[in-house]
């Protein structure tokens, strides 16, 4: 105590200094300090699998085939032969409409027929008329002239007197035989009226063009409809054919090119939960179909409309009474199986993760730097960074990860085939997810898990 009394202040500073140095560097070799815990990661081996990879939807039920009914005649409608929910078949009347006007149209468009066919017989009567007198009269007298006048008895004025008679009377004579073809004109003219006046008066009555069940009823008994003859018309009726049904759903451009025509697909109806049906890829649109993408302020997401057919006997055990248990408009989600391999190498999903590569073959130690310079990555174009992200996946062994580059194959809901960089047996990591994605190293000291202790934890 002496001795430390008799120091001068800066010696006792030195001292004090010089000690906790020394503890401290005592401590950083203890490993009491200065020592983080290693990352805690969960890990599972690579097997062999079958593995189905799918492409998810949603969309709507609907017929394969149905057709909307609109009168081409405008008019009010006087008679509905048929209610919503009714079996149909084809060429049955299903509606009137009023012919009233139809009927007065198809009275004017006779008595017009009447009327040319009458004019037509008047010009050939009088065509004929002129051709007899022709024969009997006319020509007789003109070839009479023309040989007194060739044997001098009559003068040439006499003579050009009967010439001018004889071409005069051909130029009426041609006159009522183009008459009369005009008046056959006018009759094929009147004829057609009156049948597109009869055609009219047949379309005042509506009748089935399939056989089916009307799924819809726009329109009551008094109501007055627009003809399709004048713009679109009004929809009165709807058919469906229910005993063909299909479930039409979108699909974005980057899964489209993975479905063809005839891959398996697996439905399930909000209407009927639980419950799984079976149908078939049937048509895929070659051409998109444009809409707003969810969320966004004007982009457009390509979308691809495709068909699925029904299988009728996975839904058979539902109908009542014959009748479908499917109806149009129902929502449905799709699970379609675009590809199938077996016995395949394959690991979790989640494991499965991308690292930047520096020139030297090694994944960076800092995502987006080389070797620490982060001067050279901000200088780096695009395409350069893009061609130095690659899938890898991080091995587990005696505590130490690395960083195994991988080439990947098809997948389905939770694995991932693995073409190449891993053998069976090798041990990933598969969380946790924040580690994978960011901060696990090459070479970095972890401690292992089991999945279930590592997601309590956190």
């Amino acid at each position: 105590m002496q001795f430390w009394k008799r120091m001068k202040p800066l010696y006792r500073i030195l001292l004090v200094a010089g000690i906790l140095l020394l503890a401290m560097l005592l401590a950083r070799t203890m490993g009491w300090i200065g020592k983080t815990e290693p990352e805690k990661v969960s890990v599972e081996a690579a097997q062999l699998r079958t593995l189905v990879e799918t492409v998810l939807a949603n969309g709507k039920i609907q017929p394969e085939t149905e057709v909307k009914l609109s009168s081409e005649i405008s008019g009010e409608v006087i008679e509905l032969l048929v209610a919503e929910g009714d079996s149909v078949r084809k060429g049955q009347l299903l509606a009137r409409i009023n012919p009233e006007l139809v009927v007065a149209g198809l009275d004017r468009s006779e008595a017009a027929l009447n009327s040319a066919k009458a004019q037509e017989a008047t010009s050939k009567a009088r065509l004929n008329q002129l051709k007899a007198t022709y024969q009997v009269n006319i020509q007789p007298a003109y070839e009479r002239n023309r040989k007194l006048y060739q044997e001098k008895v009559i003068s040439e004025a006499e003579f050009q007197n009967s010439k001018a008679t004889h071409d005069a009377f051909l130029e009426d004579l041609e006159a009522a035989r183009q008459t009369l073809l005009a008046a056959g004109y006018a009759v094929g003219s009147a004829a057609a009226g009156q049948k597109e006046a009869r055609e009219q008066l047949q379309r005042t009555n509506m009748y089935a063009p399939i056989d089916g069940i009307v799924t819809r009823l726009s329109v009551a008994v008094g109501e007055r409809v627009v003809g399709t003859m004048q713009m679109t018309g009004t929809e009165m009726i709807r058919i469906a054919d229910l005993g063909k049904m299909e479930a039409l759903v979108e699909v974005s451009e980057g899964d489209v090119v993975r479905i063809k025509k005839g891959d398996s697909v697996r439905v399930e109806v909000d209407a009927y939960p639980g419950r799984v049906f079976s149908g078939w890829v049937r048509e895929v649109a070659h051409s998109s179909k444009a809409g707003l993408a969810m969320g966004a302020t004007g982009d457009q997401a390509t979308n691809f409309e495709v068909r699925i057919r029904l299988v009728n006997g996975s839904y058979s055990d539902l109908l009542v009474g014959g009748r479908p248990p499917l109806r149009p408009g129902m929502s449905s989600s799709v699970e379609i199986l675009t590809n199938r391999v077996e016995n395949v190498l394959s690991v979790p999903i989640t494991s499965v993760t991308t690292r930047m590569f520096g020139a030297d073959g090694k994944p960076k130690k800092r995502f987006g730097d080389v070797g620490g310079e982060k001067e050279q990555e901000e200088t780096q174009s695009v395409d350069e960074k893009k061609s130095d992200l690659r899938e890898v996946v991080f091995v587990y062994q005696n505590g130490v990860v690395k960083a195994v580059q991988v080439k990947t194959g098809i997948q389905d809901d939770q694995y991932i085939q693995i073409l190449s960089g891993i053998k069976s047996g090798e041990e990933v990591v598969t969380a946790p997810f924040t580690a994978l994605s960011k901060s696990l190293e090459d070479g970095q000291k972890v401690t292992r898990v089991e999945r279930d202790q590592l997601f309590a934890e956190e």
